[in-house]
């Protein structure tokens, strides 16, 4: 079984995804100070591309 294009961009928008959650979830118990925010920052960035990725599967 291969992987198309539709199949590569639905895993990346999954570890995208979870990578996020991870980061904010770093953000949130980790960090208590200003990094907490550059945290939670960078995870709202890392759900920004998991949903370009997610509204690019079809079309290319």
């Amino acid at each position: 079984m291969g992987m198309n294009k539709n199949t590569v961009l639905a895993w990346a928008t999954f570890i995208m995804i979870l990578m996020g959650i991870i980061i904010i979830g770093l953000g949130i118990y980790r960090y208590d100070d200003v990094a907490g925010w550059g945290f939670g920052a960078v995870g709202i960035g890392f759900f920004a591309n998991a949903w370009v990725f997610n509204a690019l599967k079809g079309r290319m």
